[in-house]
């Protein structure tokens, strides 16, 4: 086994390992989701915290790890004898982002079930992660149906597993702990509130900070062990100070003034439901007892709610997570202290070991930055196309305000990742049907699976109730929900959209259609183009914010190459294909249909869109063009792709509902 990475010579990230030990101290605080750029120490934190837990008892033999003090009454491998117990290390068990339900919550072997009435179990990842630590690196790439098991299985501390009326329920108590890339999508917002802590982290922007972060990593590469034995003390003395914090936790007191501002800040920041009431509630307590204190103090509520609120409160889908701080300390200060205290606070927090903030340990050598460096870096202008000879370029246009639109779908039946824009089959929906199962048989269909079995009876020899079962006679079941599905947005840029009205409308309606993709778990790309070439602005990605951040900063100008844009865009989702075969694409272009430049540019475009017809690529054509007379480019433009044009203003009637449906009807006509 490798040794891991000591938890306190993490340079930096304060408020990370603040919510770790602070779930390590209180598991009943919910957990963390880790949210920050790639190569921020975020998975090396949360593998060192596992060597810092205290060990656990659990009952011998036993598969769920059962306390000898209180096993479980419904452990499936009960009941246990007393005495018989074994000390180990608690656990920490990965999920992967690929894992199968069966994986998670561990199969039934439902051909004993059928035939025999045994409850044939194996223990899935939650089993394992037990009264341990349970991680899941890239949580917001984890199918939707996994989150919900995970999550549900957080909150009630068991898992239950059901098979056509079979079911087997154990205990599923363990500290959840997910890291994310924003870059790469969002978790719903009913997600996200169930973890119970949430943190921003980003690399430092102090040189002195990060070489202090090499030095260390080339340290540990070069001699694993012996680095750890350098850091060892301060381990013993991290992991010492924990159990004294588990010890004191029962111990300490949360006054009916903090109660007061605790829910006077929820209420401040229009939090929904009560969860992040009482998540505030246990971490202030955490915070008191890893001080060493016996009372919730200001400053303890304070850092509670930086840390348990920020995924909750109420943001457009657009807005950047975070807390005001102003309005906060207004907050504290206007409800007073805890039981009558000023709300500022008189006592500095406990530094803890090393004198780290929040007490965190801090070792004397960790270099400190200047304060900003967990801000991020405002996102750049990159990816936007810088023409040669683009006359007449203009600063950007704002959005208007986006509005709610209709489905746009995809025809036919897909097989792509699960989301909510397109029908596809999936392993979970709707039955419509059975087949023989391809690989382990996850979703029975008991009706088809007995009948195949019936006709052998009396060759089987049967002479009890139960079906005798055999492996061929199991079928699967089919079903059918919704998939996600790949929406290119192909913008026109140029100088015959650069009307700042117009432009400020057309990004309106862009935006609302990436909303509506960030609502239906698409991944989304964006093409421009203007002047003499296309880009991309923005490679497909499950990243909607970042789409919208790539639209906001869109300049206009110059001339209209609609066959380049076309041709890039029709490149990209060549590209996708071979990345992603499953997942079927939407087109959507926004243009007013002129094409100017180069020779033949219009004979050009028709060529470019007709590339899309042949392939059966749905696409639906946004017409901008404006005034009292209009040529009909984009309807005509559309006719080409084999698709469907709407204005802008049809853009929010209800008759959007059907265009991207009635896709294929139209290619028949045609």
């Amino acid at each position: 086994m490798s040794t891991p990475f000591p938890f306190t010579a993490v340079v930096g990230q304060d408020d990370l390992r603040l919510a770790l030990l602070l779930n390590a101290v209180s598991p009943a605080v919910g957990g963390v989701l880790v949210r920050g750029e790639k190569g921020t120490a975020k998975s090396t934190a949360v593998r060192a915290l596992s060597a810092l837990l205290p060990e656990v008892d659990v009952v011998s033999g036993c598969r769920f790890s059962c306390d000898p003090d209180s096993p479980d009454p419904g452990c499936p491998d009960g009941p246990h004898e007393p005495g018989a117990f074994a000390s180990r290390p608690a656990r920490m068990v990965e999920l992967p982002v690929g894992a199968s339900e069966d994986r998670l919550v561990g199969a039934l072997d439902i051909e004993r079930a059928l035939a025999e009435g045994v409850k044939a179990f194996e223990p899935g990842l939650l089993a394992d992660a037990h009264r341990g630590l349970l991680y899941v690196d890239e949580v917001n790439l984890l199918h939707d149906h996994l989150v919900d098991l995970l999550l549900d299985a957080a909150a009630m501390g068991a898992s239950y597993v059901e098979r056509e009326g079979v079911s087997v329920r154990h205990a599923a108590r363990f500290l959840l702990v997910g890291t994310m890339n924003p870059e790469e999508g969002e978790l719903r917002p009913q997600l996200l509130d169930r973890f119970g802590l949430t943190v921003e982290v980003a690399a430092s922007r102090e040189p002195d900070q990060r070489v202090e972060v090499v030095r260390r990593r080339l340290a540990y590469d070069d001699d694993p062990a012996g680095f750890a034995a350098r850091w060892a003390d301060e381990e013993t003395t991290v992991r010492a100070r924990i159990v004294a914090a588990r010890e004191l936790l029962p111990s300490v007191r949360l006054g009916d003034g903090a109660l007061r501002q605790i829910a006077a800040t929820c209420a401040a920041f229009e939090v929904d439901g009560m969860r992040a009431d009482i998540v505030m509630a246990r971490t202030a307590t955490a915070l008191a007892a890893w001080a060493g204190r016996t009372e919730v103090l200001a400053e303890d509520v304070r850092q509670a709610a930086l840390l348990a609120l920020p995924h909750r409160r109420r943001r457009n889908p657009f807005d950047a997570p975070g807390l005001d701080e102003d309005r906060l300390d207004e907050t504290l200060e206007e409800f007073g202290g805890p039981d009558g205290q000023d709300g500022d606070g008189d006592d500095d927090p406990d530094p803890g070991p090393g004198g780290g903030p929040g007490g965190q340990p801090e070792p004397d050598d960790a270099p400190q930055g200047d304060g900003d460096a967990a801000a991020r870096p405002e996102a750049g202008e990159g990816g936007e196309p810088q023409p040669s000879g683009g006359a007449g370029e203009q600063s950007p246009a704002r959005a208007a305000e986006p509005f709610r639109t209709k489905v746009l779908s995809v025809p036919g039946l897909g097989e792509g990742a699960a989301g909510r824009r397109s029908r596809a089959r999936t392993e979970h929906g709707r039955t419509i049907g059975a087949r023989r199962p391809r690989g382990a048989l996850t979703k029975l269909h008991l009706a088809a699976t007995v009948q195949a079995a019936a006709p052998h009876q009396r060759a089987r020899g049967r002479s009890g109730p139960g079906l005798v079962v055999r492996r061929d006679d199991l079928r699967q079941a089919s079903r059918e929900g919704r998939e996600g599905n790949l929406v290119l947005f192909v913008v026109d840029a140029s100088g015959s959209m650069a009307a700042r009205q117009r432009m400020g409308a057309v990004k309106g309606a862009v935006l609302s259609l990436l909303l509506d993709a960030y609502q239906r778990r698409d991944k989304v790309g964006l093409v421009t183009f203007r002047g003499s070439a296309a880009d991309v602005a923005l490679p497909p990605t499950s990243s909607v914010d970042a789409a919208a951040v790539r639209l906001e900063s869109l300049p206009t100008g110059g001339r209209t190459p609609l066959a380049a844009g076309l041709l890039r865009a029709h490149e990209v989702l060549r590209v996708e294909r071979l990345r992603d075969p499953a997942r079927r694409a939407l087109v959507v272009v926004v243009t007013d249909g002129r094409a100017t430049g180069g020779p033949e540019p219009v004979a050009l475009a028709g060529r470019a869109a007709r590339l899309f017809a042949a392939e059966g690529t749905a696409s639906v054509v946004v017409d901008c063009e404006s005034g009292p007379v209009r040529l009909g480019l984009a309807g005509r433009l559309a006719d080409e792709l084999g698709g469907t044009a709407v204005t802008l203003d049809e853009l929010r009637a209800d008759s959007i509902a059907s265009l991207v449906k009635d896709v294929q009807g139209s290619r028949r006509a045609a």
